[in-house]
């Protein structure tokens, strides 16, 4: 059952809350639950809510290769080809999806591939399941870095991977990401065990996490006021953040 999202206090134009409403009707997604996000007077279907339809309607399989053509390690510059089959005669549904550190937020740089490889998946569920609005991951970033304070340091750079020397965990990027953008721990961790499907957070693997991660950044980055509204819709935990 989807919550309606007057979490904020104020009153959505009547055409926004019908289009809502035919979104929710039409694809049964929740917007407590993060599946869908309102960025700038639009809605935006997350990479999450994207899944979950795919889920439902028993999707067969992913199938995801790089393109090299268009993909340059040494800029981090990245593109990938998904392909959607939603049942076995299924002649598949193709999306492409491309990010280098121009178009994705900065506190993602180094995670660039697996940015791409996410808007990829994005763009070919979309085609599969004839979803007309666009998903949160492929939007581009527009907004430049702050100023380096006394109070924070900025997170090095992490490899593609995951992996390599001078990668921060992502766990240290997740508290990061906290002071960064002063959000209340208990609450992501909330809405990380939510976003990720699992009970208690430490059940999540290392790829939920992540990908959790980009997301909570580049909603950070984009649109807090709605990010915070999202994590005040969810009960406070007892443990830390991560």
């Amino acid at each position: 059952m989807s919550r309606w999202p007057d979490q904020c206090g104020a009153k959505s134009p009547p055409l926004l809350l019908l289009a809502l409403v035919e979104i929710l009707r039409r694809h049964r997604l929740s917007v407590a639950s993060g599946d869908l996000l309102l960025i700038d007077g639009r809605w935006y279907v997350t990479h999450a809510g994207l899944l979950k339809i795919a889920a439902r309607s028993k999707c067969c399989g992913i199938q995801i290769h790089p393109v090299t053509e268009f993909s340059e390690t040494s800029a981090s510059r990245y593109a990938f080809r998904a392909t959607v089959y939603t049942s076995s005669g299924c002649k598949g549904f193709v999306g492409y999806g491309d990010a280098d550190p121009s178009n994705v937020s900065y506190l993602v740089h180094g995670a660039e591939m697996r940015v791409a490889e996410t808007r990829a998946v994005n763009r070919a569920l979309r085609k599969a399941y004839g979803i007309g609005i666009c998903s949160v991951e492929e939007i581009g970033s527009s907004v430049e870095p702050p100023q380096p304070s006394h109070e924070s340091k900025r997170v090095p750079p992490h490899s593609a991977n995951g992996n390599g020397s001078g990668s921060p965990k992502v766990r240290d990027r997740l508290c990061h990401l906290i002071r960064q953008h002063q959000l209340d721990p208990a609450l992501v961790k909330s809405y990380a065990t939510d976003f990720c499907g699992v009970q208690t957070l430490r059940d999540a693997t290392r790829e939920q996490v992540e990908n959790f991660v980009v997301h909570l950044a580049d909603w950070a980055e984009k649109d807090r006021n709605a990010l915070l509204c999202q994590l005040n819709s969810y009960p406070a935990q007892k443990e830390g953040a991560a």
